[in-house]
């Protein structure tokens, strides 16, 4: 006599073991090996588990309307890594510059001249970065360490604080011109691909 563990009467529960349709208990259906919800009856029998997402990865967590147009929003970024890819922005922190208000580590306005940076929401970390150094690599080579002194919004964006602006990606080092001139970047491109890590 041969004996499989498949040729068993049991029938399965939410997320149990299955080779067909009959495995599953009542309305459940065998989805990859698994007993499951049916999506075309729209069954809900089974509790809802977070879907899994891929290592490293930031879901969008929804969307901002600004003059007509949907923009992305997000409350996370990639995780910080000894060499983070980015996108490298260009921001005037003076006053009256297209950084819009005073930068929020410290209250104050920032000259050109001044190796700084904001960085997007999920980067920023509730300011925990506040005042931190960091290292920015161009593809040219060049590196610059940079104090985080601002946070570059996912979130929020198009009204006075935010200079009208849209909210940043979720992958953005906004850099002054300082660091654009010590990484010999042409700012008037407006956005380069970078590396950045802690310093």
């Amino acid at each position: 006599m041969i004996s499989s563990p498949f040729l068993s009467t049991a029938i399965s529960q939410c997320n149990g073991p299955c080779r067909d349709l009959n495995d599953c208990d009542g309305q459940l259906i065998c989805i990859n090996g698994k007993c499951n919800d049916d999506p075309d009856l729209g069954t809900q029998i089974c509790p809802k588990s977070p879907t899994p997402t891929p290592s490293g990865s930031c879901q969008q967590s929804g969307t901002l309307q600004c003059d007509g147009q949907t923009y992305p929003t997000y409350e996370c970024s990639p995780p910080v890594t000894s060499s983070t890819k980015a996108k490298l922005t260009n921001n005037d922190f003076s006053e009256g510059g297209d950084g819009g208000g005073p930068s929020s580590c410290d209250g104050q306005y920032h000259s050109n001249s001044e190796r700084v940076v904001a960085l997007s929401t999920g980067w920023f970390s509730n300011g925990s970065r506040c005042g931190k150094m960091i290292r920015i690599t161009a593809s040219n080579g060049r590196s610059v360490t940079a104090k985080v002194v601002d946070e570059c919004d996912s979130m929020q964006g198009c009204d006075e604080e935010h200079a009208y602006q849209p909210p940043c990606k979720n992958n953005i080092v906004d850099g002054s011109d300082a660091v654009w001139s010590a990484l010999g970047l042409n700012k008037d491109v407006g956005i380069v691909d970078v590396t950045w890590s802690m310093a």
